[in-house]
């Protein structure tokens, strides 16, 4: 059965590794709904955190294709454990000074923040999951979205399950 797969891959911040551990995705056929990599705690190190979607086959696949890539350190199928995942979202819709009232209204229940404030548009930032994402945007989408850049999902497993997982690698 094909579910959403989420996988965390520590790796050694050298250049070249996201190339390597993007390529075994696309040779394998695995299409890759997001991507985000950055700095992890460890000097040298960064966290990779790449959402697909497969089944059990999939998944063991990549555990161990991945896992034996010059540079990685350590990767996790997190699909199964409690995590917290958010993702980012910059969003700049046409906002007139007469439409900037009811916009703000939407725009409370989200929690988002202003970023950024035009003569014909505004720019917010929201975190989240993807459906309240996707729910901001259908509601912002009637006054007209100028431009929206997300990050794609990022991910940790929630505290005290670290040792319970038997997934990595």
């Amino acid at each position: 059965m094909d579910i959403e797969r989420t996988f965390s891959i520590l790796v050694n911040d050298r250049p070249g590794v996201l190339t390597r551990i993007a390529g075994l995705f696309a040779r394998r056929g695995f299409n890759i709904s997001s991507i985000t990599v950055g700095s992890a705690e460890e000097a040298g190190v960064s966290r990779m955190t790449i959402v697909s979607h497969g089944d059990e086959a999939m998944a063991m696949q990549v555990l161990t294709q991945v896992g034996k890539l010059v540079d990685v350190l350590d990767v996790i199928d997190m699909s199964k454990e409690k995590i917290v995942k958010r993702e980012l979202a910059l969003i700049k819709v046409k906002a007139e000074s007469s439409k900037r009232q009811e916009i703000s209204h939407i725009l409370d229940p989200f929690r988002v923040s202003v970023v950024d404030v035009g003569h014909s548009s505004i720019t917010v930032q929201i975190t989240g999951d993807e459906e309240k994402i996707d729910a901001l945007i259908g509601l912002l989408r009637p006054y007209g979205i100028i431009e929206i850049s997300r990050t794609g999902a990022t991910a940790l497993l929630r505290s005290g399950t670290e040792e319970a997982s038997d997934a990595a690698v």
